[in-house]
């Protein structure tokens, strides 16, 4: 089984929560691999991915597009004046499935960042045809944003299989605190798990 992993916002965690993910699924003895098809801007989070997949993934092979400008991919590739074939991904990581058990596609930025004059990030997904996890930065103001992206994904004819609550900050309020509660209330998908500040390991969720 593979995942789309998607976020929030930019800042939700997903590189970090998508890593804690591989090596959950490592532990179990699955081959897999992280696929971060569009980057922009500093590499980090793909090197971070491909450390956290099987042995033998360059950053290459975790992510084929990469933009140094950082702002959505759409808008840095007319500053870069740079394009890409949303076919020529599609195919990079159908050849990443044909060898791992598990790759888990982790978007850039949240569910509809633009790609091209054409797509967004969720027609791509949707391509893909993956369910999907959110991962959320609980904090003030992410409810509004989880249930847009949750009920956006089950428009689309997606499964979403469920919001990882990621504390991006190690201070806790009572918007925190209380997010799950009115998740578990408002949406028809599960709660997967919360993962605070600086965890460094986790179970495997699903």
């Amino acid at each position: 089984m593979h995942y789309f992993i998607t976020g929030t916002d930019t800042d939700a965690g997903k590189t970090y929560v998508t890593c804690l993910l591989l090596e959950a699924l490592k532990r179990e003895g699955k081959r897999v691999a992280g696929f971060k098809p569009f980057v922009c801007g500093q590499r980090d989070d793909a090197i971070h991915l491909a450390n956290a997949s099987n042995d033998g993934l360059t950053v290459e092979d975790v992510n084929p597009v990469w933009f140094k400008v950082p702002a959505a991919p759409y808008a840095a590739s007319l500053m870069e004046n740079r394009r890409f074939e949303l076919n020529d991904v599609i195919a990079r990581f159908h050849e990443l499935t044909e060898k791992h058990d598990h790759v888990l596609v982790e978007g850039a930025g949240g569910w509809e960042v633009p790609l091209n004059e054409f797509s967004t990030m969720a027609d791509f997904a949707q391509r893909l045809a993956l369910p999907v996890i959110v991962v959320v930065n609980n904090k003030l103001g992410c409810l509004n944003h989880t249930i847009l992206t949750v009920r956006n994904i089950q428009a689309r004819g997606l499964t979403c299989a469920g919001v990882l609550l990621n504390y991006v900050n190690d201070e806790r309020d009572a918007a925190s605190i209380s997010n799950r509660m009115a998740l578990e209330h408002f949406l028809d998908v599960p709660v997967l798990g919360e993962i605070m500040h600086g965890e460094t390991e986790i179970d495997w969720p699903l």
